[in-house]
C-alpha cells in the first residue's frame, strides 16, 4: 500500500479556514444537512443526528485510510462552520477516482464561497497530493453545482447513473509542470 500522503491541518482562503474534519463538528454540520434545499442535491431527506453521525464517521474513517477527506468549512469573518469542501475515494465505473465534492449551507450560497473551497482543495489535491485526476460526480439538474466545477476547470466527461439517479461527471486531470 502506498504512504498515506500529508495533508496541511488548514487551508486558507481570503475568505474561508478549511480544516480537517472533527467528530464533534456533528451539530454545526447538521445545520447544513438538516436543511432540505441542500439534501435536493442527493436525492435524499434531511439528515438527522444519527445520520449525522454517520456521515463523519465515514469521513474520518477516510481521513485516517487515505490521509484526506473532507474539510470542514469556516467562516473566517465570523468563525461559523458553514459546510463542507473536500476528497473522497468512490468506485465510479469500476475505478476508484478522488472525488471533490461540496457543502454549504443555503444561507451562503450564491457568494462564490463553495468555488473558493472547491479551488483551494483543487490545489490541495494536484500540488500536496499529486492525485493525477479529479471528479465530480453532481446530480444531473444541479445547475449551481455544475457551474463550481466548470469555473474551477472541470469539464463533463459523461453522464452516468447510479443507483437509479442520473449524474454529470465532471472530470479534471493534473496540469503538466510548467518547465523551469
Amino acid at each position: 500500500m502506498a504512504p498515506i500522503p500529508t495533508v496541511p491541518r488548514t487551508i486558507e482562503t481570503p475568505r474561508l479556514t478549511l480544516r480537517p474534519m472533527r467528530a464533534d463538528d456533528g451539530e454545526a454540520l447538521l445545520e447544513v444537512f438538516a436543511d432540505p434545499r441542500v439534501m435536493a442535491a442527493f436525492g435524499v431527506p434531511p439528515f438527522d443526528r444519527a445520520d449525522m453521525e454517520r456521515w463523519i464517521r465515514r469521513n474520518l474513517d477516510h481521513q485516517e485510510r487515505y490521509g484526506y477527506g473532507l474539510f470542514t468549512v469556516v467562516l473566517r469573518e465570523t468563525g461559523m462552520v458553514i459546510g463542507d469542501c473536500g476528497l473522497e475515494r468512490m468506485e465510479i465505473g469500476g475505478e476508484s477516482q478522488a472525488e471533490l465534492g461540496y457543502d454549504l449551507r443555503s444561507d451562503h450560497w450564491h457568494r462564490g464561497l463553495a468555488t473558493e473551497a472547491a479551488a483551494a482543495v483543487r490545489d490541495l489535491a494536484f500540488d500536496a497530493l499529486e492525485l493525477p485526476r479529479l471528479v465530480g460526480l453532481i446530480r444531473r439538474g444541479n445547475a449551481p453545482s455544475r457551474r463550481v466545477a466548470e469555473k474551477i476547470g472541470m469539464t463533463l466527461d459523461s453522464e452516468p447513473e447510479r443507483d437509479g439517479q442520473r449524474y454529470w461527471l465532471y472530470g479534471m486531470r493534473r496540469p503538466a509542470p510548467v518547465p523551469a
